[in-house]
């Protein structure tokens, strides 16, 4: 999936809790179609955006602790966080317009 990072349960805290900017974490698996649908439209908002919101990547698979201890039931759910709390969560595929529409708070 493309240049953004993946992040473990591991460095979740680090990495995304204790960010100073805005995570948008991208909960995913292998097998999920949509999730496959997402990930060239959030590889695109990395890159035009990137700089104002860090991308990374969460595979429930292999990572069940986090995407559990925030009742991540669907996939994709893509949550940002800010100052260590989730600020928003969208579950389900999204076009890119609509996604952009969903984090633009955090992008402008």
């Amino acid at each position: 999936m493309g240049n953004i990072a993946a992040v473990t349960d591991a460095d979740f805290d680090t990495a995304v809790l204790k960010s100073d900017k805005p995570v948008l974490v991208d909960f995913w698996a292998e097998w999920c179609g949509p999730c496959r649908q997402v990930a060239p439209i959030l590889d695109e908002l990395n890159t035009e955006h990137g700089d104002k919101i860090t991308f990374v990547k969460m595979n429930v698979d292999e990572n069940p602790v986090t995407p559990s201890s925030y009742r991540v039931t669907g996939i994709p759910t893509i949550n940002v966080y800010q100052g260590g709390e989730v600020v928003k969560s969208i579950v389900g595929a999204r076009p890119k317009a609509a996604l952009l529409n969903e984090i633009a708070e955090f992008i402008n």
